[in-house]
């Protein structure tokens, strides 16, 4: 079973020939860094294993956490309303008046103009157009 070697383009994205296995150093994936876990400064106060945590010590403690998944949902939430406020501005407003040159306007998301390609990511992502 050694000698059977798998040679060509999709067994090379796929990681099966000989090549693709020379190329990766190690088959660990690629995750992204994040934030350490944290120790609460008292270990006094933690419940037993089993009971349901005290709901004055969740709140505080919950509130004191930087999630940087909700700050990188929020800052895109925050990227798509600039967005459609500057599409509106550089974009909706000046087509209205016929300006043809509106085709051009870029906000910080991409393209204001509505392509096939901007309709599909939408439908494929499950928002509302």
């Amino acid at each position: 079973m050694d000698d059977v070697q798998f040679n060509g383009g999709i067994f090379n994205a796929m990681g099966l020939s000989d090549a693709a296995r020379a190329k990766s150093s190690s088959g660990d994936p690629k995750l992204a860094a994040r934030e350490p876990l944290v120790v609460p400064p008292k270990l006094d106060n933690l419940p037993k294993p089993g009971e349901p945590p005290a709901e004055e010590a969740t709140t505080g403690a919950l509130a004191a956490i930087r999630d940087p998944d909700a700050a990188k949902k929020a800052s895109h939430e925050e990227l798509k309303r600039q967005q459609a406020e500057y599409c509106r501005e550089h974009y909706e407003i000046p087509k209205q008046r016929g300006d043809d040159s509106a085709d051009s306007a870029t906000g910080p998301l991409g393209p204001c103009r509505p392509s096939v390609l901007t309709a599909i990511k939408k439908w494929n992502s499950g928002e509302d157009e």
